[in-house]
């Protein structure tokens, strides 16, 4: 699907996945590679056969690292103010976008690539993850706004340490900061996210659009404001084609559920 030189893409059973493929070691997030993700993306939001989208770098070595160094040794700042603004582009479209977006870490993790998974809703991992922001030994920070996003996720201090020390830390470091939701063996990895992203998939686009929107909003907004949002979001689902169907359904089954035989 698509004319895509630096990755793939597939349906199935409701997930839209794409796979990074740079055809080489690592997937590095260079200025082409970034245009085709935005394109790919655009292509599976729109499409009505996907309800979650999966991003990955499987079944390679890498999920994604940061940008081609090469291609970066001669930007001036201009230049470096332009890559930036590319790259928050598309994780911005990520995290506006109408559908569920999951980053499944198979394996080397740095610098944007850590980026772009913060970017996404969920993340999941490989136990052979290797999740780094190793820019400061290059002299360099991110641009893909991660001093900002990496804070409200593992907070301030871990944050420092992660950019001051250019550690690399393994999945299960990872799962205890709360870096990602949840960590699955190699062998079973993809098949395992495939389970997960199914059973997002299965669940009415609408309600996932909103809370979605709202959860995102959540971090930006006063409590007043967001239960005023939540408020109209709720209001909206109501009467929808489905929704009294579905409550009638699952309110049946917690009914054989919880019944004395």
């Amino acid at each position: 699907m698509g004319p895509w030189q630096l990755l793939k893409t597939d349906i199935r059973r409701g997930v839209g996945t794409i796979y990074l493929d740079n055809d080489q070691r690592f997937n590095t997030l260079h200025r082409d590679c970034i245009l085709e993700l935005r394109d790919a993306l655009k292509v599976l939001e729109d499409d009505t056969d996907v309800g979650c989208i999966v991003l990955t770098g499987d079944p390679g070595e890498s999920f994604a690292v940061g940008a081609n160094i090469a291609e970066m040794k001669d930007f001036q700042p201009l230049d470096g103010w332009k890559f930036s603004q590319l790259g928050q582009g598309l994780f911005d479209q990520i995290e506006q976008a109408k559908k569920p977006v999951i980053a499944a870490l198979n394996g080397i993790t740095m610098g944007g690539g850590c980026d772009l998974a913060l970017a996404c809703d969920i993340r999941l991992a490989s136990d052979r993850l290797k999740i780094a922001h190793p820019g400061a030994k290059l002299g360099i920070i991110t641009g893909f706004c991660g001093t900002q996003k990496l804070p409200r996720i593992v907070g301030r201090n871990k944050a420092k340490e992660i950019f001051m020390t250019a550690g690399t830390y393994s999945a299960q470091e990872a799962l205890r900061m709360k870096l990602i939701e949840q960590v699955y063996p190699a062998a079973q990895f993809m098949d395992s996210v495939r389970v997960y992203a199914e059973q997002i998939a299965a669940q009415p686009r609408q309600a996932l659009q909103l809370a979605k929107k709202l959860l995102n909003a959540a971090e930006n907004v006063c409590l007043n404001n967001g239960q005023v949002m939540e408020l109209g979001a709720f209001a909206s689902l109501f009467p929808r084609a489905g929704t009294m169907e579905r409550i009638d359904d699952f309110f049946a089954a917690h009914s054989r559920i919880d019944s004395p035989e």
